[in-house]
């Protein structure tokens, strides 16, 4: 990527921390509760989610959906939509955390065999597992999403159609960060759900005077 490329995803961090400050994002009290989060986002707004996770009280645990059923799980899970296939999905993640004994501190593979354990888990493609590596695992791998292949499109950048190239784009194009990749892509559904939605919002928009309205 040219090096004003690299500049302009900085300034748009910059912009775009200014404006709405720190995300703390993904909100869980476990790393695992973030993995069950990964799941259950798929398809659905992040409110219903919520009520999911709420509907766990304080059974939300591996040893709890390793044993519940899955009628029974179905039925916790039910605010999120697709919960009969979701069900599944979380029986098949949880199987192979059992693997490391339902403990991150268990996991010390190198990232890349990580993901490609993680994607070889029925229901986990690339976004969800990127998803669990950055917020639950704490591996550097940028997560991409609608609202990002939207935003870089209205700021006039020709987007890939594949996943991998994208993010490794944006690897490439930023310091190798955690905390950073985590902050910015919560930056970024921030600012669709504000001003970047399908039908824009441009009215006081941080990244107005770079976006070349009309291009996505």
């Amino acid at each position: 990527m040219p090096e004003a490329g690299r500049e302009q995803l900085m300034t748009i961090f910059i912009r775009l921390l200014a404006a709405y400050g720190p995300r703390h994002w993904w909100p869980a009290r476990t790393s695992y509760e973030m993995m069950v989060g990964a799941i259950l986002t798929q398809n659905t707004a992040w409110s219903n989610v919520e009520k999911a996770i709420r509907n766990f009280d304080d059974r939300l645990t591996p040893e709890f959906v390793a044993a519940v059923s899955l009628e029974e799980l179905a039925g916790i899970i039910k605010p999120c939509g697709y919960f009969n296939q979701k069900a599944k999905h979380l029986k098949h993640l949880t199987s192979w955390f059992e693997a490391y004994d339902y403990d991150v501190r268990q996991i010390k593979k190198d990232g890349q065999q990580l993901r490609q354990e993680l994607l070889a888990v029925k229901g986990v493609g690339p976004e969800t597992a990127d998803s669990i590596l950055l917020y639950a695992l704490d591996q550097p791998f940028f997560v991409i999403d609608a609202y990002t292949r939207r935003l870089l499109a209205r700021l006039g950048w020709e987007v890939p159609a594949r996943y991998d190239q994208l993010r490794l784009i944006m690897e490439a194009s930023l310091p190798r960060d955690t905390h950073l990749y985590g902050e910015f892509h919560a930056l970024i559904v921030e600012h669709a759900k504000r001003h970047c939605r399908k039908s824009p919002a441009c009215l006081d928009c941080p990244l107005e005077d770079l976006c070349q309205k009309g291009l996505a």
